[in-house]
């Protein structure tokens, strides 16, 4: 279920107006710790410290400041901040439409859902568009005094709207040293019979967070006074290159 709204804006291309509300789409529960005198159990305080004149910094003595060479340091006051503030003219700006399958899942980031603001055929119109087509909106929009880069797509009836990396921030994958490995016939036919044999309809419902589960369990069981039994980590060993074939065909009869 979505939460409620978070920001209204207008999506806009050509002479074409959406007003919408954004809400978000991925909600994360995490048990939330907090840093504790061990002694006491009291919440402890976080100071900024000046090692120079070993004492605590205090909030207007502070300053935000770039480190052009080590040691060296320009500051920046919030009013230099405020003179780079993007515009926020609550538009969420089309700048041209791609395949859909042209974006590399790399470059998603953050995903949110739109809900018409106003009700009429555009919000409709622009969902059906989208995925009749399976093209993307490229757009740009500025919340909460920053500029984002995104990607306009529908799934069934609803838009959603999802933050875009910049090229520069995504890794080249050339960077990667990856070994030039050659395959025999037979290791790619067993290796991708096995997986066909594996294949089945995504269903996210089928997975649980493993390690949240442990700690809430943890949890319960410590404020129950009960003692905590910690078991090694279980280590694999990775299949060895000349057992390769021997491994796939084991684990083809085991799932045929």
């Amino acid at each position: 279920m979505a939460g409620g709204t978070i920001w209204k804006g207008i999506i806009q291309f050509e002479d074409i107006d959406v007003p919408v509300k954004l809400h978000t789409a991925v909600g994360e529960e995490r048990a939330q710790f907090h840093l504790l005198h061990r002694r006491d159990q009291v919440r402890v305080r976080q100071q900024m410290f000046c090692p120079l004149e070993k004492r605590p910094v205090p909030a207007e003595e502070q300053s935000r400041g770039f480190e052009v060479e080590e040691g060296k340091y320009i500051l920046v006051d919030p009013e230099d901040l405020e003179q780079v503030v993007p515009e926020n003219d609550r538009m969420i700006k089309v700048h041209e439409f791609v395949k859909t399958s042209q974006i590399d899942p790399l470059f998603l980031g953050r995903v949110y859902y739109l809900e018409p603001d106003v009700q009429g055929k555009g919000y409709a119109a622009l969902a059906n568009a989208l995925q009749k087509l399976e093209v993307s909106g490229i757009c740009s929009w500025t919340m909460r005094k920053r500029s984002y880069l995104g990607a306009l797509q529908a799934k069934g009836n609803v838009i959603r709207l999802s933050t875009l990396r910049y090229a520069d921030e995504v890794v080249a994958v050339g960077s990667l040293d990856l070994l030039d490995v050659q395959l025999s016939e037979k290791e790619l036919k067993i290796g991708s019979d096995l997986i066909a044999q594996l294949t089945v309809p995504f269903e996210p419902k089928k997975y649980e967070n493993e390690h949240e589960k442990k700690l809430q369990d943890m949890i319960e069981k410590k404020a129950r006074g009960e003692t905590i039994k910690v078991l090694p980590p279980r280590r694999l060993k990775p299949t060895e290159p000349d057992n390769l074939l021997q491994v796939l065909e084991a684990s083809l009869k085991k799932v045929a």
